[in-house]
């Protein structure tokens, strides 16, 4: 009999054990860490951008930080270029991946995501001799039209989908994409609609914009796979952000205003 309940005594405990180190995960890492590590491509407007002191910043930066402080840890920006994204959240490099990440059935296929923190989708950059021709997506999808957009993005996905008989070019920029419409090497491009805006608004007369999103695409936080501690931290985060003011503060700096500009430019 007291053979019977040690070996009970110790199989509980390995079990608790065991569930003490399956729980484990990103908020314990974070904690003991006693850092963020956000990851994301710089050069999307105005969510991440390097700025010409070399400091990140952008909305995504500033709900980064806003995150890390309410954490009680550092934030640490760790840039990666977009085709490694995900490998490096699922590598460790990063802890989290705040990069303006449309969230879709593929992607959620390695990772998890959080609640939508905001919803966008795809406009057109369009070159202006096309003004008065193309009114919508739709003319687009023609053989003789030429459009760029910047590889692995839901701007791709859209082309593929939506614009199959068209020429497709794709960049591993977007600015690279961009620049293809300013000189005339493509008809149009297709990206989310805040950088389209922010784009079109800067070239001065180069390009012009259709900015009606063609798509629904809600941007949201992924994390790894099997952790609902993290995903349950972010969720009410985003909750909390709302509803004390502080996302509505950060939203009307990065999107209401363009004082920022001057920062990159």
């Amino acid at each position: 009999m007291k053979n019977k309940f040690g070996k009970l005594v110790t199989a509980t405990s390995f079990l608790a054990l065991s569930a003490g180190f399956a729980n484990a995960g990103t908020l314990d890492d974070i904690s003991k860490s006693g850092e963020l590590r956000a990851c994301f491509d710089a050069g999307y407007m105005p969510f991440e951008m390097k700025a010409k002191n070399g400091k990140f910043i952008g909305f995504d930066i500033d709900l980064g930080k806003l995150m890390a402080k309410k954490m009680g840890v550092k934030y640490v920006p760790v840039n990666t270029a977009w085709d490694g994204i995900i490998p490096a959240l699922l590598t460790g490099k990063c802890d989290i991946i705040m990069a303006g990440m449309t969230v879709n059935a593929k992607r959620n296929m390695r990772v998890n995501f959080a609640d939508p923190y905001i919803v966008v989708g795809q406009s057109i950059l369009l070159n202006p001799k096309h003004k008065d021709k193309v009114l919508s997506y739709k003319d687009l999808n023609s053989p003789e039209y030429t459009i760029a957009a910047k590889l692995g993005t839901s701007g791709e996905q859209a082309i593929k989908r939506m614009l199959s008989k068209a020429s497709y070019n794709a960049f591993e920029t977007q600015t690279d994409a961009a620049l293809e419409v300013v000189n005339g090497k493509a008809d149009a491009m297709i990206y989310d609609m805040p950088y389209i805006s922010i784009y079109a608004a800067q070239s001065e007369g180069k390009t012009t914009a259709i900015l009606e999103p063609f798509t629904y695409e809600p941007l949201g936080w992924a994390v790894k796979q099997g952790d609902p501690d993290i995903l349950n931290f972010l969720n009410n985060f985003l909750r909390q952000t709302k509803g004390d003011g502080d996302y509505q503060r950060i939203y009307d700096k990065w999107f209401k205003s363009d004082t920022w500009l001057s920062q990159v430019q």
